[in-house]
């Protein structure tokens, strides 16, 4: 058999850890097929009044991470979009435009995302806050934290039957930023009704603390009965990289291109915790990539 390293690398590669590989795709906010594209088209269309053609530029502009000036100064702009609503009220280009800033590493968009925040559309909240956790900038915690807090009363969880707000990607974008000062409440969404809320919790509380007892109560999880949330657990451990969880991982009931997705954020997180210059790889870093190649 090759040695790991020598399959590895191609995959490792092409691999993408972003958590929506996790998640069953919608054909709401990810188009499913369409014209393909320039870049100077993309910024044409998404200039033009054709909702049909800047929804699609938005989201090729994220899909192919399109970082030019104009590029991003028009997503921007088009966080204040009037023209595209749904029936129900949705916004689906300020959707499209959300998730694609977060994906093209400018912070100049923080402002707008933040603002984005208070939109009407929940999911249009849920984008800007995934992306605010991506683009690292600590001048989104307060707004962030009291989004969270909308579902507190003092120190208790107010029940709902379908979340009010996108909890989980709050969680994980205060994780994400280092939010040590909302601790006290992320800590509390460890109870929430909702698992995939619980797991966010865990995942931010992890994050925070490095405590273990939050990346067990993951590892715990992927032995639950319910696909979609082992699913979640999975993306969850790959993000934080917890390499406790590698044996689980790769042991879960999911698809083995899930579970190689996040044993690719394990390694991450081994490799980058060696001291350079060194050609020699940790025990840790081997045994996770022993496990990948045994799943391809």
């Amino acid at each position: 058999m090759k040695a790991p390293n020598q399959i590895l690398m191609p995959t490792l590669l092409k691999m993408n850890s972003n958590k929506d590989n996790f998640q069953p795709s919608s054909s709401s906010e990810t188009p499913g097929g369409g014209e393909s594209l320039t870049i100077e088209t993309a910024i044409a269309n998404l200039e033009g009044t054709d909702s049909g053609l800047r929804f699609y530029a938005a989201w090729w502009l994220g899909r192919f991470k399109v970082n030019e000036p104009q590029a991003i100064a028009l997503l921007i702009e088009a966080l204040a979009d009037e023209l595209d609503r749904t029936p129900e009220g949705g916004y689906p280009l300020r959707r499209n435009a959300a998730r694609a800033l977060g994906k093209l590493n400018d912070k100049s968009a923080v402002p707008a995302l933040v603002k984005s925040l208070e939109c009407s559309d929940y999911y249009v909240r849920e984008a800007s806050a995934e992306s605010l956790g991506m683009l690292s900038d600590a001048i989104a915690i307060p707004a962030l934290h009291n989004l969270l807090i909308t579902g507190l009363t003092g120190e208790e969880l107010i029940i709902e039957s379908t979340p009010s707000q996108p909890y989980d990607a709050i969680l994980e974008a205060l994780g994400n930023l280092g939010a040590k000062e909302c601790m006290p409440q992320i800590e509390l969404f460890l109870k929430h009704p909702v698992e995939r809320v619980q797991y966010s919790a865990a995942r931010a509380m992890y994050q925070l603390t490095k405590n273990s007892s939050y990346g067990e109560r993951l590892v715990k999880a992927l032995a639950g009965n319910n696909l979609q949330l082992r699913r979640t657990a999975l993306a969850d451990l790959g993000a934080i990289g917890y390499f406790e969880a590698a044996d689980a991982i790769a042991q879960t009931l999911a698809e083995n291109s899930l579970k190689l997705i996040a044993l690719k954020g394990l390694l991450e997180y081994q490799v980058r915790e060696l001291t350079p210059p060194t050609p020699t790889l940790s025990d840790g870093a081997i045994k996770v990539m022993k496990l990948m190649d045994s799943l391809l």
